[in-house]
C-alpha cells in the first residue's frame, strides 16, 4: 500500500507525517509561516495544483482538499497541472513544450517522488521529480520556501537522456493554479522616463500575456511584476493579493489563463518567442526563478514580505550601508578634464557625501567618446580628458575625503570605435541587413565566451588597477535589433544565452568583489528584476528625476523591491524646490546629481543639514517595514512611512501631487505600523532655512493607538508642499 505523506511546517522546521486521504493520492504541501502551495499526487501520479493561499492550522485537513476546485467537467483531468506539458490530452496553455528525439511533440510527466531539506535557516527546498513513462525525459520542480518572509521560489530543471538531441520550445519556471470569483490584475509599463505606470484590469476568459521580446534592457516597456488581487480590487492593507515577479534580465512570458472552469493558470518564464533550445542527452536545462508571496492582508503585507525577503536572501549587503553620492553628469556631460572634476570632488566633500561618481566620458582615444556616437568598447583612459589616468583620480578623490567610482557600459559597443573594427564578429547583427542603432550603439554577443571574457577583463581590469575604487555604475543603454550570433551555433540559443553570459560574468566579478557597490542602471529603469540584482546592490529606477514625476515611479516600484536598493538622486529636473526633491529623494538610496556651486547659500546649508539628518535616520528607511498610507494615483496626497522593526521608530513622507485650489491634508492621516500601547512623539525634519514647522511648536505625545486610529495632521499643502516627520516613542 502507499504510504501518503505532507510536509508539516513546525518551529520553522519541517517533519514528514501520514494522515488519511484519498486512496493512492499523496499530497505535497510547500509552507511557509502563513502560506501553503499543495500539490496533490493521484494514483495515477499526476501532479496537480490544489491550494495556493493561507496555510491550514491543522495538516490533515489538505488531504480534504477537492480534486481542483471544480465548478463543471475537466475533460482532461489536468487544468490543474503543477506542471502542463503539450500535446497528449491538454487542451489549456502548456508550461512545457517539447519535441522528442524521434520526433514526438507530445509529453507526459508523471510523478516519481519528491524531497525536502533545510538548505539555510528558515530556507526549506522541496524538489518534485517528474518523468515521462515512455520516454527518458525527466522534469524536477524546485520549490524553495523562505519561512519568516513568507516568500517561494519556485523554477524548474529539465534533462533527459534520449538518443539524441531535444528540441525545448516552452520551458516555463512555474506553472501555478489558482481557484477565486473574480481576478484583478495589475500590471505595470512606460517608457524611458515614464516608467512603471500601474494599470488594474478584470481578467476574463482567455488569456492575458505580459511579455517582452527586447532581449536587453527587458523591463523598458512592461516589467515583469505583477500584483494579482483575488475576488475583489486590491486593496492596501486587506484582501487576498499575490506579488509576483520572474528573476530574469532578458525576454520573458507571464501567462493568465481563466480556464473553461473560470479558474486562473499562471505560468511564467523565458520567453520563448525565437528561443527554442536544442538540449544534449545527459545536459540539464534550469530556468530561472519565478518569485511569489501571498497575502491575506493587501499589497502592503505582500510589498513588505518581499522586501524583508529581498533584503536577507538576495542583494548583496541588503542589510549593509550604502554610500551617497555626487554625479557629475548635470554639471560637465561630455565635457570635463582632470582641473573640472578634482575641483567637483571638492563640492562633494563640502556638500558632505560619500563618494564621487565619474559618469560617461571618460574614455577611448581614436575615437574620443565627446558624444554618444563614439568611443563604447575601447575602455582606455581618454589621455586628452584624463592625462594621468583613473588612478590620479581615485587618489585626488580620496585626498579630498570621499571615494571614487566610475560609469561602465561593456556590454555595448559603439559602430565607430577600435572593438567594432577588431571584432565584428563580437556584434550582434544579421549579416545580410543594414545596422539599426539603439541609442547609436550595438550589443556584444555575450552568448560568446570570447566577448564574457573581454567584458570580465574590463571590469576586472580596472579594478585591479585601482584597488580602492569605490563604486561602479553598470549601464544597459541598447536593444537587441537583427539578432544574429556570428558564433553561436545554434540561433535560436542566442537570447537565452547572452543572458546566462552575462551572469556569468557578474558570477565570477561578485566572487572577487564580494563588496564592491554596483548600480544596475540600463537608461533609466530598463532593467530591473531579481535575476540581476543577485549582483548588484542597487538600481536605477528612470533617467526622470522630476520630484513630482519621481513619487509615482518609486511608490510604483515599492511593490517590489526595497528602499535600500532604490537610487534616488537630487537633480535639477523639474520645477520642485530643492527640498521637495530633496524629500523625495531620501525614500530610498539618496545621491546628488547637482551643480553644488550653483546652490544659494540656504539650499547648501539645507542640504548639508539634510545628509546629516539623513545618515541618521537612513536605518529606519532602508530596514523598516514600508506602510502606503495615502495613494497618489487616487488623491492629490502622497504619504508613506518606514517603521523600525523594534516600533519605536518611523519616518513619515508628505507630498503635495496636485495643484487644484485647497488641495492638501485636509484632515488627520491614520498612519499604520505602530505599537499601540506605545507614546509617541513627532517631529518635523529638513525644515529649510529661515522657515519655522508648526509641527515642531507642538510637542504632544500620542499613544501609537490614537496615531492609528484617529490619525495626524502633517499639514500638507501649497505652502508645504513637501512634508517628512520622524515619528519616535517617548521613554
Amino acid at each position: 500500500m502507499i504510504r501518503f505523506t505532507i510536509l508539516l511546517f513546525a518551529s520553522l522546521l519541517f517533519s514528514t507525517t501520514a494522515f488519511p486521504t484519498a486512496p493512492g493520492d499523496t499530497h505535497i504541501a510547500i509552507e511557509t509561516q502563513h502560506t501553503a502551495l499543495v500539490i496533490r499526487v493521484d494514483k495515477d501520479g499526476d501532479p496537480t495544483v490544489v491550494h495556493l493561499g493561507k496555510r491550514l492550522r491543522n495538516a490533515g485537513d489538505y488531504g480534504l482538499l477537492p480534486e481542483n476546485s471544480k465548478r463543471g467537467e475537466d475533460y482532461t483531468r489536468i487544468y490543474n497541472s503543477a506542471y502542463t506539458p503539450a500535446g497528449g490530452r491538454n487542451l489549456l496553455e502548456p508550461a512545457l513544450q517539447v519535441a522528442h528525439a524521434d520526433g514526438n511533440p507530445s509529453s507526459d510527466l508523471r510523478y516519481v517522488r519528491h524531497e525536502t531539506k533545510n538548505v539555510a535557516d528558515g530556507v526549506v527546498l522541496t524538489t518534485v521529480y517528474l518523468k515521462d513513462p515512455q520516454y527518458p525525459f525527466e522534469v524536477s520542480l524546485h520549490y524553495k520556501a523562505y519561512q519568516k518572509e513568507d516568500v517561494i521560489e519556485q523554477w524548474s530543471s529539465i534533462r533527459h537522456t534520449e538518443k539524441k538531441a531535444v528540441r525545448l520550445q516552452k520551458y516555463a519556471s512555474a506553472n501555478l493554479y489558482i481557484p477565486a470569483q473574480k481576478y484583478y490584475l495589475t500590471h505595470f509599463h512606460g517608457d524611458w522616463a515614464k516608467e512603471m505606470n500601474p494599470e488594474e484590469i478584470q481578467l476574463t476568459a482567455g488569456l492575458k500575456v505580459l511579455d517582452t521580446k527586447l532581449g536587453t534592457r527587458a523591463d523598458l516597456f512592461q516589467p515583469p511584476s505583477f500584483l494579482l488581487a483575488l475576488n475583489q480590487p486590491a486593496e492596501e492593507e486587506t484582501g487576498e493579493v499575490i506579488a509576483g515577479t520572474l528573476a530574469w534580465s532578458g525576454n520573458y512570458k507571464i501567462e493568465f489563463e481563466v480556464d473553461p472552469l473560470r479558474n486562473l493558470r499562471l505560468l511564467a518564464g523565458i520567453n520563448p518567442y525565437a528561443s527554442e533550445y536544442t538540449l544534449a542527452p545527459g545536459k540539464e536545462f534550469v530556468t530561472p526563478a519565478f518569485l511569489f508571496t501571498y497575502s491575506g492582508a493587501g499589497k502592503g503585507q505582500a510589498s513588505r514580505n518581499l522586501h524583508r525577503w529581498a533584503r536577507k536572501h538576495r542583494i548583496p549587503q541588503g542589510e549593509g550601508n550604502r554610500l551617497t553620492l555626487l554625479n557629475n553628469w548635470e554639471a560637465t556631460y561630455f565635457d570635463f578634464n582632470e582641473e573640472k572634476l578634482t575641483a567637483l570632488f571638492k563640492d562633494g566633500k563640502k556638500l558632505g557625501v560619500d563618494l564621487f561618481l565619474l559618469d560617461d566620458g571618460w574614455f577611448a582615444n581614436k575615437y574620443p567618446r565627446n558624444d554618444d556616437h563614439t568611443g563604447l568598447g575601447d575602455w582606455q583612459e581618454n589621455k586628452q580628458k584624463l592625462p594621468h589616468g583613473l588612478g590620479y583620480l581615485v587618489k585626488e578623490a580620496e585626498s579630498a575625503g570621499i571615494k571614487f567610482g566610475i560609469w561602465l557600459e561593456p556590454e555595448m559597443v559603439s559602430p565607430k570605435s577600435e572593438l567594432y573594427e577588431k571584432h565584428p564578429d563580437w556584434v550582434i547583427k544579421l549579416p545580410n541587413r543594414a545596422e539599426y542603432y539603439f541609442r547609436n550603439q550595438l550589443v556584444l554577443d555575450l552568448s560568446n565566451p570570447k566577448v564574457q571574457d573581454f567584458v570580465y577583463g574590463v571590469v576586472d581590469g580596472i579594478l585591479a588597477k585601482n584597488p580602492t575604487l569605490g563604486y561602479i555604475k553598470w549601464d544597459c543603454n541598447a536593444v537587441i535589433y537583427n539578432a544574429y550570433s556570428a558564433t553561436n551555433p545554434n540561433q535560436s540559443h542566442l537570447y537565452v544565452d547572452y543572458v546566462q553570459g552575462l551572469y556569468k560574468v557578474l558570477e565570477q566579478l561578485r566572487a572577487k568583489y564580494p563588496t564592491l557597490p554596483l548600480m544596475l542602471c540600463s537608461g533609466g529603469g530598463g532593467r530591473v528584476d531579481y535575476g540581476a540584482l543577485k549582483y548588484f546592490t542597487e538600481f536605477w529606477p528612470s533617467d526622470n528625476t522630476d520630484g513630482l514625476e519621481r513619487i509615482f515611479i518609486q511608490w510604483n516600484y515599492s511593490y517590489f523591491y526595497p528602499s535600500i536598493a532604490t537610487c534616488n538622486h537630487i537633480t535639477d529636473w523639474g520645477k520642485q524646490p530643492i527640498k521637495f526633491r530633496t524629500d523625495v529623494a531620501m525614500m530610498g538610496k539618496m545621491g546628488y546629481d547637482i551643480v553644488v556651486s550653483k546652490l544659494d547659500e540656504k539650499e547648501l546649508a539645507f542640504s548639508q543639514d539634510a545628509l546629516k539628518t539623513y545618515s541618521r535616520v537612513k536605518d529606519v528607511i532602508w530596514q523598516g517595514d514600508l506602510f502606503r498610507l495615502v495613494s497618489p494615483q487616487t488623491s492629490d496626497m502622497a504619504s508613506l512611512m518606514y517603521v523600525s522593526e523594534k516600533q519605536d521608530r518611523a519616518i513619515w513622507f508628505n507630498y503635495l501631487v496636485g495643484n487644484r485650489y485647497r488641495e492638501g491634508s485636509q484632515a488627520p492621516i491614520r498612519l499604520k505600523g505602530l505599537d499601540p500601547a506605545r507614546k509617541y512623539t513627532i517631529q518635523e525634519l529638513n525644515v529649510f532655512p529661515g522657515t519655522n514647522s508648526p509641527i515642531n511648536r507642538n510637542q504632544t505625545v500620542y499613544s501609537g493607538d490614537y496615531l492609528m486610529t484617529v490619525g495626524f495632521n502633517p499639514q500638507v499643502d501649497a505652502r508645504r508642499a513637501s512634508v517628512v516627520l520622524e515619528v519616535t516613542e517617548s521613554k
